[in-house]
């Protein structure tokens, strides 16, 4: 069975294909999209086929890679298959991620339908095929190119606690590790090129721009391979279609996946795994053998998390998901892609190891100072650091498993407009903790990570500002991670508190409903907010202007300053603060209120 379905996929991965065919499509799904259609439940096939058209005609990709982890390389080849849908295509486009800080991935040998073509690339992370003969309508183009990349090792970050500045953290930027590699750690997101979607007039939608995510697509078929040396895993969204020993000691594993909007591809070393069930869906935790306690935990914080939002959102699409420990770096908690999140190393260490948490920072300039006042607090303080790190880990597993809805399930743009799953998907991870543990510890999780990360950014000089916007409008990660994470989410429960529970829960879920599998828009959940409560129409646009739009983040979340913070969170131990910031220079001080966010759990 094995050897079998090792040549069925790399037939798919390497047979060729005509530039185009005019053929209508088969009454009978072929046998490669009867593959990737198991990573469907069956009754959502039906679903995605009524919201996305025949299933047959999506955009398919075979993928053959080897990765060689020690030496950070990355070979092999990418088929693209697209129907022309609606107009006839004249141009190809395929977006690389990770050439955003760089040359790092490099494709060659394009073919149009087994002919050379040539590839011109307009931006650093976007590449471009013009077409001699426009494909037309209904048929298929198929394009076929070589794939190298090498990887940069992954950036050392500031101990844990650094680890989880998150929207508090300045300058900087970049992919936060998502192309990366470690000793035992290989992240490889956006090494597969994509094609990405297009605006109304035939452009390509943006691609990064150095703060938020990275990028999303159209939902598409996915038949890879990879292979790699024996010791390692590979872990990627789909359903596991085997793994296959090569005669040069090497091992391939093979994915299919149907209709997603991505495919990521990790791959580890010395992980272990720990699996349960939550309706129809297999759940995995994956994590390095020294945090397994708190692997497990995460399996459990991702299936309760799961079950809570497959009950009132509705099903989760796929037969499998996938939460994997990462090394993240410059501040991120987690990432999110269709089927499968990454957590990063230093939440799942940070709240059974608080004390290596504080030591990880001796080292960082005006250090000692900090390190001097958690002392005072003792046992104590250390317990409660502990206790928020938990708390933390638990919201960013709720705020990844709710991305699989927001903006996996329902797309939106994440570079464009990345406040409408970014602010939603905060939101629902409030209201797991209020499904799960009650409103008076929403209420304390609300206070913590969202109007926290927004006060301490003013505190340090941060000025308030619209939302709604490009991620590439924004100065720094820091102003981002306030507005964005902070203030934004808020609308959702103002919107709520105008509305009432019913209609509020009501018109969620039929944005998940209506929207299943497309593209909403920044005033869609507004517009079925409205559908339910059509008195407060006019109040909830107002809502989503001044929450959004506007600058009123000090009227609606008040100012704070250093010390009530600190009290507020339970930090009294720590002594009277005034008078412990006397003692402080100004680096340290500021080193201070720039961790706050990590503290208080943001």
């Amino acid at each position: 069975m094995r050897t079998f379905l090792r040549g069925c996929l790399l037939w798919c991965v390497l047979s060729g294909a005509p530039a185009w065919s005019s053929a209508p499509p088969a009454p009978a799904v072929s046998p490669e999209v009867q593959l990737c259609l198991q990573y469907l439940k069956p009754s959502e096939r039906e679903r995605a086929a009524k919201a996305l058209g025949p299933l047959a005609e999506l955009p398919r990709y075979r993928v053959q890679l080897d990765v060689d982890p020690a030496a950070r390389e990355v070979k092999g080849r990418v088929q693209v298959e697209v129907v022309a849908r609606g107009r006839p295509l004249t141009e190809l486009y395929l977006r690389l991620t990770p050439n955003m800080q760089g040359r790092r991935v490099t494709l060659s040998e394009a073919k149009l339908g087994g002919k050379p073509v040539t590839l011109a690339q307009p931006e650093p992370t976007l590449y471009r095929v013009q077409l001699e003969e426009p494909v037309p309508a209904g048929a298929t183009a198929a394009l076929e190119v070589a794939v190298r990349a090498t990887v940069p090792k992954a950036e050392k970050g500031g101990g844990m606690l650094a680890g989880l500045l998150g929207g508090g953290q300045r300058g900087g930027g970049g992919d936060h590790g998502a192309f990366s590699a470690t000793e035992d750690f290989v992240s490889l997101v956006g090494v597969v090129p994509q094609v990405p979607p297009m605006d109304a007039v035939g452009r390509p939608w943006d691609g990064p721009q150095g703060i938020g995510d990275l990028a999303l697509y159209e939902p598409s078929h996915v038949l890879a391979t990879v292979s790699v040396p024996s010791g390692w895993t590979v872990h990627a969204t789909g359903a596991p279609m085997g793994e296959v020993p090569e005669r040069d000691g090497r091992v391939r594993f093979a994915f299919a996946a149907g209709a997603v909007r991505d495919f990521p591809i990790l791959v580890s070393k010395g992980y272990e795994r720990s699996t349960t069930t939550v309706g129809g869906v297999t759940v995995e935790s994956h994590y390095a053998a020294r945090n397994k306690a708190a692997g497990q935990r995460v399996l459990q914080y991702a299936s309760w998390a799961l079950a809570e939002f497959e009950r009132r959102l509705g099903p989760l699409p796929y037969t499998h998901f996938r939460v994997v420990e990462a090394p993240l770096s410059g501040g991120a908690g987690g990432m999110e892609f269709p089927g499968l999140i990454t957590v990063a190393t230093s939440l799942y260490r940070g709240s059974a190891e608080p004390s290596e948490a504080l030591s990880a920072l001796s080292g960082m300039e005006g250090m000692e100072e900090l390190l001097a006042l958690m002392g005072q607090g003792g046992n104590g303080a250390l317990a409660h650091l502990g206790e928020v790190l938990e708390r933390t880990l638990e919201f960013t597993v709720a705020h990844e498993v709710a991305h699989q809805y927001f903006a996996s399930l329902v797309g939106s743009d994440p570079i464009n407009s990345p406040v409408v799953d970014e602010s939603l998907a905060q939101y629902a991870a409030l209201l797991y903790v209020e499904w799960r543990h009650g409103k008076a510890a929403a209420d304390a999780q609300r206070k913590e990570a969202l109007v926290a990360s927004y006060q301490l950014y003013r505190m340090s000089g941060g000025k308030d500002g619209r939302a709604d916007r490009p991620t590439g409008d924004f100065a720094d990660e820091f102003e981002y991670g306030a507005l964005v994470y902070g203030k934004a989410p808020l609308l959702h429960h103002a919107s709520r508190q105008l509305v009432g529970d019913v209609a509020f829960f009501q018109a969620l879920r039929s944005y998940v409903d209506t929207y299943r599998f497309k593209w909403a828009c920044g005033d869609c959940l507004t517009r079925e907010l409205a559908k339910a409560s059509p008195g407060q129409a006019k109040k909830l646009e107002a809502l989503r202007v001044r929450w959004w739009r506007e600058a009123h983040g000090d009227a609606d979340l008040g100012k704070a300053d250093l010390g009530s913070l600190l009290g507020a969170q339970g930090l009294g131990d720590l002594g009277d603060v005034k008078d412990l910031q006397l003692g402080m220079d100004p680096e340290t001080k500021k080193l201070l209120e720039e961790l706050m966010p990590g503290l208080l759990g943001q």
